[in-house]
């Protein structure tokens, strides 16, 4: 990651006639033309590109129908995995990026760590990223943008912490207050077999469809398409530590963890919704 990092800032170190250093666009990835989302899923200042063959963001940002010239924000990016993919999309489109983060007046010091590790990485750094937008985001720290004013909201892999908090619905209707008419929430998320209890779901990490389709639909969204891009058929769900014994958390360290790296991340439900 570091060697990437550094890789990322050699190429936008360029040097005019007279000496003076001037960032630059990088030049093509593996003949994608800059700009676009093959380019921005192939630059060199990814986070992790191995997790690509669980998590396919091109074929899963393709599905959201995510444009670099729109207002997209991304809800809790966490260490910003895809952070890495739409900033610099979003800067070489002239698009507008807002991420919700923790809101630090309420935040632990783990989550103040990580605020302050996800701004050094990307936020302080807009000749690779772009005007990253961070936004406080809680029960608490109120909206995250007038009404009626981005195109695409999305999360990834959060919806088990609302439910958990109790807080889903109110999320999901924030989502919708938010996008403009015609604009797109794009949700992926751990997937439990159908009928699972919700305590359940709440305890193991992993989420009914039906679950996240009642409370979009709730709030006022409309389902427009399903994709299995991230499905894994090998994912059992039945594991003593929940989604967290698959990696990349790897709860139960080294025990079983040839088994559990053999199936590799967790089964998936990819969802587009379109606010009427």
């Amino acid at each position: 990651m570091f060697v990437a990092a550094a890789c990322a800032l050699a190429l936008l170190a360029g040097c005019n006639n007279g000496g003076e250093k001037t960032a630059q666009t990088p030049p093509s990835v593996a003949g994608a033309s800059i700009g676009t989302l093959n380019w921005a899923v192939s630059t060199p200042w990814r986070i992790q590109p191995e997790r690509d063959k669980y998590r396919h963001p091109m074929q899963t940002l393709s599905f959201f129908g995510v444009r670099n010239d729109a207002t997209v924000i991304e809800i809790s990016p966490g260490a910003g995995w895809y952070t890495s993919i739409l900033a610099p999309y979003i800067k070489e489109g002239g698009g507008r990026f807002i991420v919700a983060t923790f809101d630090p007046a309420n935040a632990t010091p783990q989550q103040k760590t990580a605020l302050d590790d996800f701004k050094k990485r990307f936020v302080d750094k807009p000749e690779i990223f772009g005007q990253i937008e961070m936004v406080p985001f809680s029960k608490t720290s109120g909206t995250l943008g007038p009404d009626n004013s981005a195109d695409f909201v999305l999360t990834f892999r959060n919806v088990h912490n609302w439910a958990k908090a109790g807080n889903a619905e109110a999320m999901f209707q924030t989502f919708h207050d938010l996008l403009k008419p015609g604009g797109v929430l794009g949700v992926e998320e751990h997937r439990a077999k159908p009928g699972t209890p919700v305590e359940q779901q709440i305890a193991t990490g992993y989420m009914t469809e039906q679950f996240v389709i009642d409370a979009a639909v709730k709030a006022g969204f409309r389902l427009v398409g399903k994709a299995e891009i991230n499905a894994n058929p090998k994912d059992t769900k039945d594991y003593p530590d929940g989604v967290w014994t698959l990696p990349p958390t790897l709860k139960l360290g080294d025990q079983d963890k040839a088994r559990f790296l053999a199936i590799g991340e967790s089964d998936r439900m990819t969802l587009k919704f379109v606010k009427p």
